[in-house]
């Protein structure tokens, strides 16, 4: 977390509100990740270009943030690549046993006032928190 500002953080909240209020004005989509990536391998032929821009879009800032600044942030990922795929594939089956992820749910359900996005955001946050200090407690960290 050595790179978390409450600048980098505000901008970087207000730049995915902006493309959730941008796909949902412009073309009356949720901007929920896990549905917008799974479309983009199971939705029909004319609902697939779109998602495929916006996943384009997700794997692609990254590169346009190193062209502009010259330089990757750093971090430092202290698990291995099993885990890391583990947990990925974790997620997406949550994410779709859920019916929808923390973007779905958290930035656009909650912002629509929607009682099943908080019950889903309060659940996210719960598992994740007990998930964290788990972990933390069985391989000796101490839980922040």
């Amino acid at each position: 977390m050595e790179n978390f500002t409450p600048v980098s953080a505000t901008l970087g909240g207000m730049l995915i509100g902006l493309s959730a209020v941008l796909l949902m004005g412009l073309h009356g989509r949720i901007a929920g990740i896990s549905g917008l990536f799974s479309g983009t391998v199971f939705a029909g032929t004319g609902d697939r270009l779109w998602r495929l821009f916006f996943v384009v879009g997700l794997v692609g800032a990254p590169l346009i943030y190193l062209i502009a600044t010259n330089h990757m942030p750093a971090f430092d990922l202290q698990a291995g690549w099993p885990i890391v795929v583990a947990g990925g594939l974790l997620v997406g089956f949550g994410t779709r046993l859920g019916s929808g992820c923390t973007s779905g749910h958290g930035v656009c359900g909650l912002s629509r006032l929607s009682a099943r996005s908080l019950v889903a955001v309060i659940i996210f946050m719960g598992a994740g928190m007990a998930t964290v200090t788990a972990v933390r407690l069985l391989t000796g960290g101490t839980p922040s």
